[in-house]
């Protein structure tokens, strides 16, 4: 057995392009590791609906240029089998490590299969390759980035010509295709033949970002910003001059990309004291409002400011601010279809149906949101919005961030505050308070036993309320096609369980509903949304297990 796992990686050394990955994998057989060994040869690093993502390093589980060539080799077999031989693949990348290389690879390995490669001039937030896919006619895109995933991973998103990213059966298909891709000296990668694309893409993404805006608006807002030592900086900036905004006070130990994300543990705004140095930044700026956008600047987190929080900032959850960007839109006479993943508040649906928009949820993901007909605008809870579906079909942390700065220079105007239109939206649909139990672990076997445990013994009531109905989402329901989830309606309060889909992470969003008659009232209604919470989440980890 132990022979094996070094033939095989002796194999894929031979192989490997890469003298970084070719050393560590060297050093590994030498050493005889064989837990190492067995570790990045366990298997292959699964293309699904996310694309890959995963840790970088040598063999096949983990991220490395041996494994994205095969993807882009996989990629383009599936765009010639469609006939779209001869069609514009555009590349964009982030500024983890490998980015750059695992773009160049991949425009390389279009090149060689008759396509045409076009490569974003350096690293641009995710948005602006989604966007330059529609506006320069791709038939697909792809960007390399992992997100806000810890400094080791990296990623490989794929587009395809509508703008938005893959769903079944495309990611089974380029799957197949991929497995199906022979020894590495037989994909031809040429050493140029693509184009590296200039600033008129970035140019035209910008004049877009104006149009989400109301002509009319003050643009007085103050804002701190983040980009979390991604590529947001130079973007959201150049956004908030040409829309006549204040410019945002940086926050200067995160504003430029690095790779290794010195100043914080995740590079996720969600996560504990990655907003640390935001708020500290905002106590000396005392701006309107703080805004944070994640490496890639397709995410978009907003903190105001409250005396009560400790520090006198508070982070908005998401559904907070996909609630208050949705008033705004039905404030300004949006009209469409509202969407949002199933995981999000369904307070979206009061704000558009009381509107008469239309209304819809979806899996989890804005490669479903995007697809939705007739989107006008769409978000998911955690930190993404999508403000304007005809220029970027998907998440945007830019015109996200743009709107929610108009919002606040409106209402600034007024005398008043975010934390005043949440307010006003709770007494008239109701408080609509949110949580999320999220367990990060190290084996992912205990994710699964959550999952069978729940299924096997399924919750008859949390925090007091009865569990009304139970689904198991694995088997699809009349709206939505199966995925593994579980989802819990109680009598006045929603649950839904599911694995993460880029994290080895189990979520659990909880959702309470508490009827509000008047804002005096609001403060009761608060404390009993936040009593039921806790009382929910303690007795689903004990249903779970976790």
């Amino acid at each position: 057995m132990q022979q094996d796992l070094i033939a095989q990686a002796r194999t894929w050394l031979a192989e490997d392009p890469d003298p970084e990955t070719r050393d560590e994998l060297a050093k590994l057989i030498d050493a005889e590791d064989f837990d190492a060994l067995a570790a990045r040869f366990a298997g292959t690093l699964q293309f699904g609906t996310a694309g890959l993502r995963g840790e970088l390093g040598a063999g096949p589980m983990r991220m490395n240029r041996s494994v994205v060539i095969r993807a882009a080799a996989g990629l383009a077999a599936h765009l010639n089998a469609k006939g779209q031989t001869g069609g514009l693949v555009v590349i964009g990348y982030d500024a983890r490590y490998k980015s750059a290389d695992f773009a160049r690879d991949t425009a390389a390995v279009m090149t060689g299969a008759g396509l045409r490669a076009a490569v974003l001039p350096r690293p641009l937030p995710t948005p602006v390759l989604a966007y330059a896919i529609r506006h320069l006619g791709a038939v697909a895109g792809v960007e390399v980035t992992a997100s806000h995933n810890p400094p080791r991973d990296n990623g490989y998103k794929v587009y395809l010509g509508d703008g938005s990213q893959i769903v079944p059966p495309a990611d089974g298909e380029i799957a197949d295709a991929i497995a199906a891709v022979g020894p590495l000296a037989g994909v031809d990668r040429p050493e140029s033949g693509w184009e590296i694309l200039g600033d008129e893409v970035l140019d035209a993404y910008l004049a877009r970002t104006d149009a989400v805006l109301d002509a009319a608006t003050p643009r007085t807002a103050q804002v701190v910003y983040t980009a979390m030592h991604g590529v947001g900086t130079s973007v959201l900036t150049a956004a908030f001059a040409r829309a006549g905004f204040p410019t945002p006070v940086l926050v200067a130990e995160q504003a430029e990309p690095d790779p290794a994300f010195p100043t914080v543990a995740f590079p996720n705004p969600e996560e504990p004291g990655a907003m640390d140095l935001a708020f500290a930044t905002a106590r000396r700026a005392n701006p309107d409002i703080v805004i944070a956008n994640d490496p890639d600047a397709d995410r978009c987190a907003v903190a105001v400011p409250d005396a009560t929080a400790d520090g006198g900032w508070r982070m908005l959850r998401g559904d907070e601010v996909g609630a208050l960007l949705a008033a705004q839109l039905v404030a300004r006479g949006a009209t469409g279809v509202f969407a949002e993943s199933i995981v999000s508040s369904s307070l979206l649906g009061r704000i558009a149906e009381k509107a008469g928009n239309g209304y819809e949820e979806t899996l989890t993901g804005f490669k479903w949101i995007a697809r939705v007909d007739g989107l006008r605008y769409g978000y998911e809870e955690a930190l993404g919005y999508c403000v304007d579906p005809d220029g970027v079909r998907d998440k945007d942390g830019i015109t996200a961030a743009l709107l929610v700065a108009e919002l606040a220079s409106v209402l600034k105007e007024q005398g008043r505050t975010l934390l005043d239109l949440l307010d006003d939206i709770a007494v008239e649909h109701g408080l609509h308070a949110t949580d999320q139990l999220s367990v990060r672990v190290e084996d992912l076997s205990v994710i699964a036993d959550a999952m069978r445990r729940l299924r096997d013994t399924p919750p008859t009531a949390l925090a007091g309320l009865a569990v009304t109905s139970a689904e198991d989402l694995s088997e699809g329901t009349e709206q939505l096609p199966p995925t593994d989830g579980l989802r819990y309606h109680l009598d006045g309060a929603r649950v839904i369980v599911r694995p993460s889909g880029t994290e080895p992470k189990l979520k659990c969003y909880l959702e309470v509903v508490v009827p509000v008659g008047s804002a005096d009232e609001l403060p009761a209604a608060r404390a009993k949304g936040a009593e039921l919470l806790a009382g929910i989440k303690r007795d689903l980890s004990a249903a779970a297990g976790i």
